[in-house]
Parts: C-alpha cells; structure tokens; sequence
C-alpha cells in the first residue's frame, strides 16, 4: 500500500487504456506518454501494462507502509526520498514510512511512477485508466488516498538506471501525414509553414494550438462535416482555424475537418509538450509513415 499524501495540478492511474470498446462509445485513454510509462514499468520488472500513476507537473508526495520498488519516467520532476536527492529513471527502493517527493519539473508535462506490482485498483472495462472525457475509472488522486498494490510478477529489474533524453525544452518538431480531409482547406500545407505554440487549454484530450508564425488554415468548404470516427493523433481544425491534436482522452467521434494525423510515434512528444512551447509539424508522405519510429524510449 501507498499513501497519497499530497498531488500537484493533476494525478491519476492510468495503464495502457481499454482499446476495442469504440462501438460502445468508450475510447481506449491510458497514458498519455507511453513510451514513458512503459519504461517506468520496465525498470520496476513489471509488464508494460501495470498500472501506474501519471502526474501532470509534479508536487506529488507519497509515503510507503511497507517497503515498494518505485521508478519515475517522463518528465523530469526532481525527486527526494525523506531528505536525500534520487535519480530520474531508475530504481528507487521505499522502505515503510519513507516519503518520495516529486518538485516541478523544468521540461516536459508529465511523469510516470511505477510501483513492483502495480497499483492493484478494480479495473473498469478492463482497465485501471482514469479517462477525463467520460468519467471512466478512478477518480483524480487527492490527499489521503491509499493505493493497493498488486502482488509482484516474476521477472525482476535487471537495470538500476535508463539512461533517456528529456523531452525537448524548447521547440518540438513533430511529423504528421495530410489528411483525411485536407482537400477542405485552401492550402492544407500551411500546417508545415512557420510553429505554433502549445496553448494553456491543454489537456488530456486534445493539444490545443495557437498560430505563433505563419498563415492560417483556412477551409475551402464551409459546409457541416457528418460526425466521423477520430483517431489518436488527429489534427481536427474547428472555425477558429487553430488546431487541435487528439489525445489519450480524445473522444471518439467528431465533426471537424481533420487536416493531417500525428505519427503514432511521435504522440507522445505532443503529449509532452508544455503550454507556451512552440511545436512545428513537419510533413511525411502515408506510405512512410511506418518507417523510422521515433519513440525515445
């Protein structure tokens, strides 16, 4: 068992989300960043589905009530156990009654904290993820909360430390394909032209983006868009002409002409991006879209 004993902007479990449950209206949710959190489970020796904690920005503060295996990925957040500094990424022994705390970190959005044995809370729909959208899933952590702990697997960590770049401090270049509707605007290339800046309105469901240089996106048809099936990575653009890429709780249907989707494997630098950072998009034809991942971990 762990003891939240207090949370910053935002904590909650999540895993790697419920996927197949679109014709319920359900979205899959689960870690925003996933190379991240699978890391995170990685050094603990769990599988990279465990459950674990995703915090936005740090200020968490946890005590252990007996001794657990914790690392923390992502977002750099400097941490301490009881008073003594420990390192990013790498494994952290907790003996009962010590207290992990996580300061803000200076690049990057959020971080992951994985416990040996997973955080054992009763699955929702097959999932442990919280999903903001739709309510699905333990509520956000607050003071007080205690989180079981699942029994430990079999495999054990074999390293003590991932040596991984931090997300980038300041402009994050991202790879998109055009389409599917990029012939309902005037110049869908504009999306490739000049950077724009990762807006204070995001969240888990979309990365919202503001024009910092360049043209606007402007629609060619004007008329209403049936409803169609989103995908994670989506670049929905509404009237407002500032677009929107979907997220780890991005709903599953939308209305919006979507003028290009992010590469899979660059999800979760978007997902890292912090409000106020300037992103480019750089374009990638579809049928190279598979090739050269950049995943960073």
């Amino acid at each position: 068992m762990i003891v939240i004993e207090q949370v910053g902007p935002l904590a909650t479990v999540q895993d790697l989300g419920r996927p197949g449950w679109f014709g319920s209206g359900v979205g899959p949710a689960g870690a925003a960043d996933r190379s991240s959190f699978r890391l995170a489970n990685r050094l603990v020796g769990n599988p990279e589905e465990y459950a674990g904690l995703e915090v936005l920005l740090g200020g968490l503060v946890l005590r252990a009530d007996t001794h657990v295996t914790v690392a923390v990925t992502g977002a750099p957040a400097p941490a301490v156990v009881d008073a003594t500094p420990v390192g990013h990424a790498s494994v952290l022994e907790l003996e009962a009654g010590q207290v992990l705390r996580l300061g803000l970190a200076t690049v990057g959005l959020r971080s992951y904290l994985a416990v040996r044995g997973g955080i054992a809370v009763p699955p929702v729909l097959g999932s442990r993820s919280r999903d903001t959208l739709s309510g699905i899933g333990p509520v956000p952590l607050g003071p007080g909360d205690t989180l079981p702990i699942g029994p430990a697997p079999n495999t054990i960590p074999v390293i003590d430390f991932a040596p991984v770049a931090d997300p980038p401090a300041d402009i994050v270049t991202i790879r998109a394909v055009l389409g599917p509707r990029d012939d309902w605007f005037t110049d869908p290339t504009a999306l490739f032209e000049g950077a724009w800046v990762m807006s204070t309105d995001t969240d888990r469901v979309g990365a919202r983006l503001d024009r910092r240089e360049g043209p606007p996106l402007e629609r060619t048809v004007e008329r209403e868009l049936p409803t169609e099936g989103m995908a994670l990575g989506s670049i929905q653009v509404p009237p407002s002409g500032q677009p929107v890429v979907f997220l780890a709780d991005h709903p599953i249907t939308g209305g919006y002409p979507v003028v290009a989707v992010v590469l899979d494997a660059d999800v979760d630098a978007v997902a890292q991006a912090r409000p106020g950072q300037p992103v480019r998009f750089r374009p990638v034809r579809a049928d190279l879209s598979s090739a050269n991942p950049a995943g960073r971990a």
